[in-house]
């Protein structure tokens, strides 16, 4: 089994050894296994439940004080997954992995999705929090104190707040992803842990599959739904290979980066051509910064971003 993983476009990390550790560890665990599909979401799983990385456990906190995760995964054949603003699951990658296997539908959201995963076998109630992601959110000046029971229910309140912050990394300022705002930041620099979006393609040789898995974004309004379970943005697969996309996730959803690099792969290009020219054509169109990784359906495999890092392993 060919598989390459990503742990997320974004700024340095500050443990790059240990998450080049757990990024390796993943794809042996995604080469374990018998078909694209159950190596994807292996793989996805390991980093799902490692706080280094923006997924699962320790990931991103919403204006309403509670972490949520989303994933999607899709196979050549055509087989779709989605599930969307989850709490209390870490492993949203087999939610997706669930949906695509044993529902008619493409998506589920939300509370209904939790219960769907309860009922598929996959843990609910588990903690997201981490010991990083709660000082992170206490530092944030949240609407309703640190405790996110204590958030309020009023949406104006919570809307000014994230006005203020989303997009940035010390909720000091809504500098990043505000066109009118007055900054002589780079706005291609991506705040420090707040895209590592995690992902995988995997490939037997004629099969493939993509998956991809986050927390979303720092300081977001409670709800919201970035690219990642969004089919042809966060993820896409055809008979020609799969492509597993991170970074700005409202640019990537505008943009459909992932059926991009996907189509180039359709029209001749080799997966490092498809994943290069992809990320070139998303910089020309949008201000965010994002990375992709693409692998065709005989396991050869490519990537490429424009954001500042974007640690990958391959098997």
């Amino acid at each position: 089994m060919h598989v390459i993983a990503h742990g997320g476009a974004g700024s340095p990390a500050d443990e790059p050894d240990d998450r080049a550790a757990v990024l390796d560890e993943a794809v042996d665990c995604g080469a374990e296994q018998s078909t694209p599909l159950a190596a994807v979401r292996a793989t996805v799983r390991v980093m799902e439940v490692d706080p280094r990385f923006n997924a699962g456990i320790g990931g991103a906190v919403q204006s309403d004080g509670v972490p949520r995760t989303d994933a999607g995964v899709m196979c050549g054949d055509g087989r779709t997954g989605a599930a969307a603003a989850m709490p209390s699951v870490a492993h949203a990658v087999d939610v997706a992995g669930a949906v695509a296997t044993e529902t008619p539908h493409v998506m589920l959201a939300g509370e209904r999705a939790v219960a769907f995963a309860d009922a598929m076998g996959v843990e609910t109630g588990v903690d997201l929090w981490s010991d990083a992601s709660r000082e992170r959110w206490a530092a944030a000046d949240p609407p309703g104190g640190e405790n996110g029971s204590d958030a309020p229910a009023d949406t104006d309140a919570q809307l000014a707040w994230v006005r203020e912050r989303f997009g940035d990394d010390d909720g000091e300022s809504a500098k990043e992803g505000r066109p009118d705002a007055d900054t002589d930041a780079d706005p291609r620099v991506a705040p420090p842990r707040d895209h590592d979006t995690v992902g995988a393609v995997a490939s037997d040789g004629e099969r493939v599959a993509a998956a991809t898995s986050t927390g979303g974004r720092w300081y977001a309004l409670a709800g919201r739904v970035g690219d990642v379970p969004q089919v042809g943005a966060g993820f896409f697969a055809s008979p020609a290979g799969g492509a597993s996309a991170t970074g700005a996730g409202e640019d990537i959803a505008r943009e459909g980066l992932a059926r991009r690099a996907i189509a180039l792969l359709e029209q001749g290009s080799d997966a490092s051509t498809a994943a290069r020219i992809a990320i070139e054509e998303f910089g020309r169109a949008a201000d965010g910064d994002a990375g992709v990784v693409v692998m065709d359906a005989e396991g050869q495999a490519g990537e490429a971003y424009n954001s500042p890092a974007m640690q990958t392993a391959r098997y």
